[in-house]
């Protein structure tokens, strides 16, 4: 598919690496030369400097024929408006990324539908709503949502004491009385799709599949279950901050944040009159001390210099703070996070970067059997969950499980069938209409006929 990304900063940079990675004929439009210069030498990319609302400048990078366009300059009315004309020329599907609170309400539709958006995605709000989800669930490392919260899958590190070590997942699904799915393994660098003769052994991350009450059932028959952090410091007042102290303040936590620039202090206390807003360095470790970060129940560090989240999340688990959540946007700073001991981390690029592949899949099986709904990348990348929505003429409609044969590394991990959640076992079968949660490594999957042998 031809896709156009207008604006190639940090977040556009990263959703042009994955669609270039999937195999899309992208072309960026930036109005730095030496961004289009270096973009096109690094990836398989065409370019076009010049303004993202300057007509000739969308004429020349294809907007007229392409099958997707993307806006992600730091503009929010730029980006509207970017959209607006290259889908007046022809452009067949538009994203903005709008970032403002003011836009993020009930005005949102309203612009969508005269601008005749696409879609409109705000990374802020997204990685909010991750850190929420893994705040709500504290002995979660990271927790993805399928079919409006019906399913959940959660990924935590077994410690040496667990008792999931040194056992089978047969072993494991015949002790525990929950209705549950280990569906993925990260051990070292590798990654498992896990038969049910997998033994499972200390420090392996794991990916379940499971309601949220039955989540919360195994997790505490496991005495892995801790409750939702009520008592929340944040380093660093961003958009992010500012959602994400809303999602928690509206739950009945406490809020704290400590911010540097004294005009944005200002702002959010008119903002947020329900949370402490602290005017300070939080690289100061005395400050952070004497702001309570020894009591609080999860320390997040949404500051915008990935190094500083790094290093201050690392004082604060020497600390003993029960939970801590880090963002970060380089890729090659979440390994090294991970490396010392951060293993909740959030990245508004990655959200964003899957989003919109999953868009783009949709859009290229829109005649397929079943619709892509879903898609999250998982263990740095390297497998994918997808939700799919099984249409009436999918091969595997009314066949049992055990007699579909499935490609290597992939694993049927939940059926939703209305409110009803399956974790399926081999005398399951998959119906018109369910939304099917399927598992992969190694293995890219536009429809779901793509598991199949």
């Amino acid at each position: 598919m031809k896709i156009i990304i207008a604006g190639c900063g940090k977040i556009g940079v990263s959703v042009l690496a994955s669609l270039a990675q999937e195999g899309h004929d992208v072309t960026a439009i930036d109005d730095d030369s030496s961004v289009i210069s270096e973009l096109t030498n690094v990836y398989d990319v065409m370019g076009v400097c010049g303004n993202a609302v300057d007509c000739d400048t969308l004429m020349e990078a294809g907007a007229a024929d392409c099958g997707m366009f993307v806006a992600m300059t730091d503009s929010d009315e730029l980006n509207m408006l970017s959209c607006f004309l290259a889908g007046k020329m022809g452009a067949q599907n538009t994203i903005a990324r709008i970032r403002n609170p003011e836009y993020n309400d009930s005005s949102l539709g309203f612009m969508r539908q005269h601008l005749e958006l696409s879609m409109a995605i705000n990374p802020e709000l997204r990685a909010a709503n991750e850190l929420y989800n893994i705040l709500k669930f504290p002995s979660a490392l990271k927790i993805e949502t399928f079919s409006r919260r019906n399913l959940e899958m959660i990924e935590f590190k077994l410690s040496d004491e667990s008792d999931l070590v040194g056992k089978t997942l047969i072993d494991i699904r015949k002790k525990y009385d929950a209705k549950f799915l280990i569906c993925c393994v990260q051990r070292d660098d590798d990654v498992f799709i896990p038969s049910g003769n997998f033994t499972l052994q200390a420090g392996d991350k794991i990916g379940l599949t499971a309601s949220q009450a039955e989540m919360q059932k195994l997790l505490k028959m496991l005495n892995s279950l801790r409750r939702q952090a009520k008592n929340i410091l944040i380093l660093g007042g961003s958009k992010t901050a500012y959602y994400l102290a809303k999602m928690c303040e509206a739950s009945g936590s406490t809020v704290k944040i400590i911010e540097q620039d004294e005009a944005r202090c200002l702002e959010l206390t008119s903002l947020l009159p329900s949370a402490t807003i602290i005017h300070g360095n939080g690289a100061e470790q005395e400050l952070l001390m004497e702001e309570g970060l020894a009591s609080c129940d999860a320390f997040v560090a949404l500051t915008g210099m990935d190094e500083e989240n790094i290093l201050l999340s690392v004082f604060a688990n020497m600390q003993n703070v029960p939970k801590t959540v880090v963002k970060i946007n380089r890729d090659e700073l979440v390994w090294l996070a991970r490396k010392i001991g951060i293993e909740s981390v959030v990245s508004p690029r990655e959200i964003t970067s899957n989003i919109l592949v999953q868009y783009a899949r949709a859009l290229e099986n829109s005649s397929g059997s079943a619709a892509v709904e879903t898609l999250y990348k998982l263990f740095d990348g390297k497998a994918e969950a997808l939700e799919f929505i099984v249409k009436t003429e999918s091969k595997l409609t009314g066949v049992m499980l055990k007699d579909i044969s499935l490609k290597p590394n992939i694993l049927i991990g939940g059926i939703m069938r209305g409110r009803k959640t399956i974790i399926p076992s081999g005398v399951d079968m998959i119906l018109p209409g369910d939304r099917v949660i399927v598992i992969s490594s190694g293995n890219r999957l536009n429809d779901i006929s793509d598991i199949l042998k």
